[in-house]
């Protein structure tokens, strides 16, 4: 036992011996009061000040409870505008205001916080950063995109269940209340379809629909439920209409806005009744209450298979739009 507990950490043993049924550090976080210590990969997004601003100022309105930012690394991607020309405005503010220790690598983030927020705005990185996250044995929250490609989106998801490490990653509008209420609508019976519409700007470094397009599939999914068997996508300079036919017949429709008026909106057709969303402002803390249940629990309220569908639908959209709008089968993209 000696060397069990030279070798190994107090979890890891007491686990090894059958006091714990596993030995992640969200399960002890648990079980105490005080706050979650979290750390912060990448600095180049507005999700950092607002993230932080909630968790860690209790006399905000908007405050969630449970979780403080202690710590961050700044990342960073030069070749993207929203990155170069944030880093450094965000990084100042998350020092200064919120006192948050800046550290230089993410080894030495892990050692200073219980879990971690992936924030990069870029999702090409995601996979490397996590990376020693999982090596820590931190569990994580990776912020949309969870990557810029299916393949890195399934890398990342058998990297983390080959660690046993809890991960999830969501958009916000996953979360949004009018989802939720749309969801739990008893009056609309079984879900027969559902047409989702939002702001869709695009990246050149990202399928188009990874870069924002991901807010309004993601509500598309948590109404319809994973399944989908085929995409097709007509694509303006302005609009993209993105058909997905799921494999029981039902068709659930993504709109994404590049022109015009920039809204989020979603309309249920079920068996019984039509449903669509009431205007409401679309905020933060509906995830972030999510988030620090997680950390608490280790538990994902979303699951890993339904994420990496979304991916798959999100890519096969942009083949094709390269095939004129011709149906693409999720089935080939995940080969």
């Amino acid at each position: 036992m000696v060397s069990c507990f030279r070798q190994l950490d107090l979890v890891t043993c007491l686990a090894a011996l059958g006091f714990l049924i596993a030995p992640t550090s969200s399960m002890v976080l648990g079980q105490t009061k005080q706050p979650i210590r979290l750390g912060i990969i990448g600095l180049d997004t507005s999700h950092v000040v607002a993230f932080t601003k909630a968790f860690n100022d209790s006399s905000d309105p908007g405050h969630v409870p449970g979780a403080k930012v202690v710590a961050a690394y700044k990342g960073g991607s030069p070749d993207i505008d929203a990155s170069r020309n944030r880093l450094e405005k965000f990084t100042t503010e998350l020092r200064e205001k919120w006192r948050v220790e800046i550290v230089d690598d993410i080894p030495s983030l892990c050692g200073k916080v219980d879990g971690i927020l992936l924030e990069s705005v870029d999702g090409r990185p995601h996979l490397e950063q996590v990376k020693p996250v999982l090596a820590a044995r931190k569990p994580v929250f990776i912020d949309k995109p969870l990557a810029a490609s299916y393949r890195d989106a399934r890398e990342i998801a058998r990297l983390a269940k080959q660690a046993d490490v809890p991960w999830f990653s969501s958009s916000s509008l996953r979360f949004w209340e009018e989802t939720q209420r749309l969801k739990t609508a008893r009056e609309a019976g079984p879900v027969v379809g559902c047409d989702v519409y939002g702001p869709s700007p695009t990246e050149a470094h990202h399928p188009d629909l990874m870069w924002y397009g991901i807010h309004a599939v993601e509500a598309l999914y948590t109404l319809m439920g994973p399944g989908c068997e085929s995409v097709s996508r007509v694509s303006t300079d302005g609009t993209d209409v993105v058909v997905g036919k799921w494999k029981d017949g039902r068709l659930g429709v993504v709109r994404g806005i590049r022109q015009g008026k920039q809204d989020y909106g979603i309309t249920l057709f079920g068996e019984k009744a039509v449903l669509r969303s009431e205007e409401r402002e679309e905020g933060y803390r509906p995830l972030l209450v999510e988030i620090v249940k997680f950390f608490q629990t280790g538990v994902s309220p979303v699951n890993a298979e339904d994420t990496l569908e979304m991916f798959a639908f999100m890519e096969a959209a942009d083949r094709s739009k390269a095939k004129a709008g011709a149906a693409v089968l999720l089935s080939e993209v995940a080969k």
